[in-house]
């Protein structure tokens, strides 16, 4: 796992991770990964690929996903996941997703770029 620090014009700085293995593949990674960028970087913001993430979580009656995002959102640190979710049918994780990109916390993108800017205009 690679932690790269973004510092954006707009001021928050954002946690670029990239890697080859999964960095997420369970709750307790989660937060792991979350501590590990607010003390290595600072950020309170992470921009991960999809593929770096284990797909138990989005299998909504797994429960990890609101586990995560419940853990991320108490401990203040707001998270862009980017990558091709066309491959799912399930219109409960789809409107999950939706419902996400709606709010100022987590949010389900296409690209890298879109994770960057959203991360960066989130209040």
């Amino acid at each position: 796992m690679k932690i790269e620090k973004l510092q954006t014009e707009s001021g928050p700085v954002i946690a670029l991770v990239t890697g080859e293995e999964k960095v997420i593949v369970d709750t307790g990674s989660a937060l792991d990964l979350a501590m590990t960028v607010k003390y290595e970087t600072g950020a309170e913001r992470i921009a991960i690929a999809k593929r770096l993430i284990w797909e138990d979580f989005f299998i909504l009656s797994t429960g990890a996903a609101g586990e995560i995002l419940q853990k991320f959102i108490n401990y203040h640190v707001k998270m862009a996941i980017y990558g091709d979710y066309s491959r799912y049918t399930s219109k409960p994780l789809h409107d999950f997703l939706y419902e996400s990109n709606q709010g100022k916390d987590f949010f389900f993108v296409d690209t890298q770029e879109e994770a960057i800017r959203r991360l960066t205009e989130a209040e």
